[in-house]
């Protein structure tokens, strides 16, 4: 044998296994995701990651994971959007329906899972709840609906309410449900004979402007509208609802957690985690098209004691009685 077909002989058979493990590599499924806020807002691990390692995947080992990160801007969605379908993702994970939106008009046909959806009828995203069509399934926290029940909850744990600000997140959600949310905030502090306030907020920079405009309204108590950017940002707002000495109604137990007064909702993470079973009914070949939209059907209320304290607050007895968990 040539000296030179040796060598070529040795080098090829040292990088056949390279070859293959990079072709193995290749032929992993990828998912895309687009979170809609700041990578350091990417909680470590986050829901979707531990629901797809509960089904048995594991990144870089049986699927590829490429994440993009929108700041908060919706602006910036449809590059990132766009940014996933070049990639040639196999699926697209994605947070809430503004991004979503994003999404949609990137593809038409790379299947997309999006998780704590609002309203995603009234939003365009899909045909139905049941049978949604198109590329477009996931599952929704059914905020619009919720938002009467938290104004009853706020006023029954703060005696004598009459001045209540809503902490809004213009951009949330579609167009449709955020002049939704809206009116339903309005008709909810009307029924009750509440004065509203509507305290708009695009980003988290805008929350020192926001709670000064609350504390020269003098209201009596704070309600934060559902929106995934309120959400990551909650340890912030409960820090400044702290500041003002407000009580306030949330729709997540995580704002709880982290001192604020109270929550009622479904559990976000819940939702998030849940994301992971669309992604693994899609990779054993089902159309999204065919997988219904799920809705939450546990609510938690959340009642944190030592905030009720702090505020000077005796909780009634009977929300006591109701609520789901009480954080000394």
């Amino acid at each position: 044998m040539r000296r030179r077909d040796f060598i070529q002989l040795i080098f090829g058979a040292a990088a056949w296994p390279f070859a293959a493990r990079a072709q193995e590599t290749r032929k992993l499924p990828r998912i895309g995701v687009l979170f809609p806020g700041p990578q350091e807002a990417w909680s470590q691990p986050h829901a979707l990651d531990q629901g797809l390692r509960e089904l048995g995947y594991t990144e870089g080992s049986n699927i590829v994971v490429e994440r993009v990160y929108g700041d908060w801007n919706p602006k910036g969605f449809p590059s990132l959007a766009a940014e996933l379908v070049r990639r040639k993702v196999d699926i697209i994970v994605v947070f809430s329906t503004s991004p979503a939106l994003a999404v949609e008009q990137a593809t038409s046909t790379i299947p997309i899972v999006v998780t704590a959806m609002a309203d995603p009828v009234r939003d365009g995203l899909v045909a139905s709840l049941a049978r949604p069509g198109g590329n477009i399934t996931g599952n929704t926290f059914l905020g619009p609906e919720l938002i009467a029940k938290r104004f009853g909850l706020l006023k029954e744990a703060v005696p004598g309410l009459s001045h209540v600000a809503a902490l809004l997140h213009q951009n949330a959600y579609g167009e449709h449900t955020m002049a939704r949310i809206a009116q339903d905030t309005k008709d909810a502090a009307r029924d009750l004979g509440l004065q509203l306030q509507l305290v708009p907020v695009n980003t988290p920079s805008d929350f020192v402007e926001a709670f000064d405009a609350m504390a020269a309204a003098r209201v009596d108590a704070l309600i934060s509208m559902p929106s995934p950017m309120l959400f990551r940002e909650h340890r912030h707002i409960v820090a400044f609802a702290a500041k003002y000495r407000l009580p306030a109604m949330y729709n997540a137990r995580e704002f709880v957690e982290a001192g604020g007064l109270m929550a009622y909702g479904a559990n976000i993470d819940d939702l998030d985690r849940r994301g992971a079973i669309y992604v693994d009914k899609i990779l054993k070949g089902a159309k999204p098209g065919d997988i219904p939209i799920e809705q939450p059907t546990k609510f938690e209320l959340v009642i944190n004691l030592k905030t009720a304290q702090a505020l000077g607050l005796a909780i009634p007895q009977s929300l006591l009685l109701h609520s789901d968990e009480l954080i000394d």
